[in-house]
């Protein structure tokens, strides 16, 4: 008879999710294949590093985040301070709200389809961004109009709605269509003005499905540059987020770097987690950590 090959994960559970029944049968279910399924629950990111370094001291090979964005975001950072040598691959089990980053990547949302994939899935090398030298995203930062409806969504709007709830809660409250002024510079491309949105994107989506870089793959080298000016604040949100048109007055460009200034303070949504600064300097990490992915992943050149 055929040996199946035995693997291990830990699991990193968003305390949300800890007395969910679908993740306790799926984990008994893959306990009695023969894998190796540690859970753990953090009260506070600042565990996770403890969690990492006993996975690794076990010999741990992936390390799965269970939660939404900001769960795999987390992860994701504290892999990066491992050694690249150390660095156990990354498994995502999408239990989040938006999951944007889990749908670009076709990641099933079936509980325990997806953690087969993170247990078990083909591990493949792929980009992560860096924000001023200390703080990463593995999907998308957005900055603006699309920070604000990401952060100040209210909880009951989002369970009741999920995803859609980002993008009414913005339209339905114009005091939120605020303006940052900023310099925006890339490889070959320097702009300077009002912005509504920013968007800085490894992956394709935020916000709940919305397409901000829609051609951004995560291993292709390249970050994707999303800018909405001021100037035409309505028209251009409204054929961006509900159109696959093209519009005229958006910036779009692709580049290895982008750095962005502003005169006053303004704060990027990484992945979930919000980081304040005047200026900004994104660097793509190529091939700086190892995801499992199915093999019709939308994120994947």
């Amino acid at each position: 008879m055929p040996t199946h090959k035995q693997h291990s994960a830990l699991i990193i559970l968003n305390s949300k999710q800890s007395a969910n029944p679908e993740l306790k049968k799926a984990v008994y279910q893959l306990r009695e294949e023969g894998h190796n399924i540690l859970v753990r629950i953090p009260w506070e990111v600042s565990e996770l590093p403890m969690y990492l370094n006993e996975a690794v001291n076990q010999g741990i090979e992936t390390i799965i985040a269970g939660g939404g964005d900001g769960t795999i975001n987390a992860v994701a950072s504290a892999l990066m301070q491992l050694p690249e040598t150390q660095r156990p691959a990354i498994g995502v089990l999408p239990l989040g709200t938006a999951n944007d980053f889990a749908n670009s990547a076709n990641i099933p949302m079936d509980i325990h389809a997806a953690l087969s994939l993170a247990v078990k899935g083909k591990s493949f090398a792929i980009d992560i961004a860096r924000v001023n030298h200390q703080s990463f995203f593995m999907n998308m930062a957005t900055g603006g109009f699309g920070t604000r409806i990401t952060t100040e969504t209210p909880e009951a709007l989002k369970s009741a709605l999920g995803g859609a709830a980002y993008v009414i809660n913005g339209l339905l409250r114009p005091d939120t269509l605020k303006t940052d002024t900023c310099k925006i510079e890339t490889e070959h491309f320097s702009w300077e003005g009002e912005t509504l949105v920013v968007a800085v994107g490894n992956g394709k989506q935020a916000g709940g499905g919305q397409l901000l870089t829609p051609d951004a793959l995560i291993n292709d080298g390249q970050l994707n540059l999303l800018v909405v000016p001021a100037r035409d604040v309505i028209p251009a949100l409204l054929t961006n987020l509900f159109s696959s048109e093209k519009n005229q007055h958006l910036i779009e460009k692709t580049s290895c770097w982008v750095k962005i200034s502003s005169p006053h303070k303004m704060v990027f949504n990484l992945d979930g987690e919000p980081l304040s600064g005047e200026t900004f300097t994104f660097e793509l990490l190529p091939e700086a950590i190892h995801c499992r992915l199915p093999p019709q992943c939308g994120l994947l050149s």
